[in-house]
């Protein structure tokens, strides 16, 4: 059997250290950590790693998808959830709101489909999506006359209960783009509040984000991979890597010296040697790299430099036998597992 195992007191641990570090760089006791459990909860399970973080309080999470945020309503009853992508589809619309998920606007269009729902009597609650450099939803920041108007036209019983937008590249400390996102993103901000439009939760803060440009941490954060303990950025608040792949070893055999292991005859014993065949691999995540998708000149080049640095690194993989660790010699292959467990 093949299984993904959480350890929860390691995910407990991270919930911990965010949630102080939070109230550390806000000085405030009751700042607003919205969970991003997208992508069925960072592929732990939507449902059950969800239930982990509002066992140990936390009270807002966030999806991606439609799909997702029904799912995730009919097991979590009494949360905030935000569905962070604009919604088109006027049945998908309805239903979210029916299930008293709140939805992000992004055009005058967004909102006007809005409307017609509030029109028939449901209370909504939205966070107005900008767009600040990253290129994908949201109002484009500098269209000040469209956002303004667009807030002004929402029925009596819609809430903007938030404003956020998305850092295009906050893995980076002191990056030029991240901080002029942030000033945009602000602006937007004081010309809102200066025609007495007051938003209570404003984000902009990633996991990357919150920990590399702590000063732009506002009144909420969006926080994904950070509880996993796997963040694209410097982990300097001690965040554990809270998951396992177990698996059962198919077959032990010997094999004789010289003998040829796996595809493109990637290994070659040096002496009788004595493997152990799991079958684990790309469809579980081991060993999965990422394909390059980028364009420019200078990103192409960065990504050749660093494929020629790790050229002189001794790089192995690993697993972990009996308390004991061997090396993996041969090509990884396609095999999926079957079920999450969550180790108390």
């Amino acid at each position: 059997m093949k299984q993904l195992v959480v350890n929860k007191e390691d995910l407990k641990h991270n919930i911990n250290r965010i949630k102080d570090y939070t109230k550390k760089i806000s000085n405030d006791d009751n700042y607003t950590i919205i969970a991003v459990v997208k992508g069925n909860g960072y592929g732990l399970g939507l449902n059950e790693y969800s239930e982990v973080l509002v066992e140990n309080g936390i009270k807002y999470l966030a999806v991606a998808t439609f799909e997702e945020a029904i799912e995730l309503r009919k097991k979590q009853k009494d949360v905030n959830i935000l569905m962070m992508s604009p919604l088109y589809n006027k049945q998908e619309l309805e239903e979210t709101v029916k299930n008293n998920i709140t939805i992000a606007i992004d055009s005058k269009e967004n909102a006007e489909a809005v409307n017609e729902l509030a029109h028939k009597g449901y209370n909504i609650k939205v966070h107005l999506k900008i767009d600040t450099g990253f290129g994908r939803y949201g109002f484009i920041y500098d269209d000040y006359e469209n956002i303004l108007n667009t807030v002004q036209s929402l029925k009596p019983n819609v809430e903007i209960e938030g404003i956020f937008t998305h850092c295009s590249d906050a893995y980076r400390k002191n990056n030029k783009h991240t901080l002029e996102q942030f000033k945009r993103f602000t602006d937007v901000i004081e010309k809102l509040e200066a025609n007495n439009i007051k938003i209570k939760l404003k984000h902009i803060c990633n996991s990357p984000a919150i920990l590399n440009y702590p000063e732009m941490h506002l009144t909420a954060a969006r926080i994904g991979s950070a509880f996993v303990g796997r963040v694209c950025s410097e982990n300097n608040i001690g965040l554990k890597k809270i998951g396992e792949l177990e698996i059962n070893i198919a077959e032990v055999k010997d094999i004789p010296k010289g003998f040829n292991i796996s595809y493109l005859n990637s290994y070659k014993t040096k002496d009788k040697t004595r493997i152990a065949i799991i079958p684990i691999g790309y469809l579980e995540g081991y060993n999965v790299t990422q394909k390059t998708d980028m364009f420019r000149i200078a990103d192409k080049l960065r990504r050749a430099l660093h494929e020629l640095k790790s050229i002189f690194k001794k790089q192995k993989i690993t697993v972990v036998i009996n308390e004991k660790r061997y090396n993996v010699i041969g090509t990884i292959r396609n095999v999926p597992y079957n079920s999450w467990y969550y180790r108390k």
